[in-house]
């Protein structure tokens, strides 16, 4: 019986890529990250408190009727999104940190999204006074 052996053709060697390398964290990037990470409940507290106040709003419907159901969606979207807003922000930058990608612009958005959340609140009770 004659002795086979099995060889890999060159061409296969080319497939087989080195291991990549990991990305070297930055450090200014995990402080700022974290700096705004801890500031970001704070804002989400004084927006939650800013929704609140919406609900004064419904002081000038004694006199005209006022869709009371488009002041609610108004007043609850005021109230509960900047926590889901910092939900996300905080699994998102972490994830990003984890992965070593920039993470600082995350919360950055997610403040200017609770911001922009509390405006479009207001809009929807505002709209709710003046429909009669």
């Amino acid at each position: 019986m004659a002795l086979v052996t099995f060889s890999l053709p060159p061409e296969s060697f080319r497939t087989l890529r080195p291991e990549p390398r990991s990305r070297a964290a930055r450090p200014w990037d995990v402080a700022l990250t974290v700096v705004l990470l801890v500031l970001l409940p704070l804002l989400a507290l004084a927006a939650t408190y800013a929704g609140v106040l919406l609900a004064f709003a419904a002081d000038a419907c004694g006199s005209q009727t006022c869709d009371t159901g488009l002041m609610n969606l108004g007043y609850w979207i005021a109230v509960i999104a900047p926590w889901v807003i910092l939900a996300i922000g905080v699994v998102v930058a972490i994830v990003r940190l984890v992965r070593h990608r920039l993470a600082f612009w995350v919360p950055l958005v997610a403040i200017v999204s609770m911001v922009a959340a509390w405006f479009v609140a207001a809009a929807f009770v505002g709209a709710g006074v003046s429909a009669s």
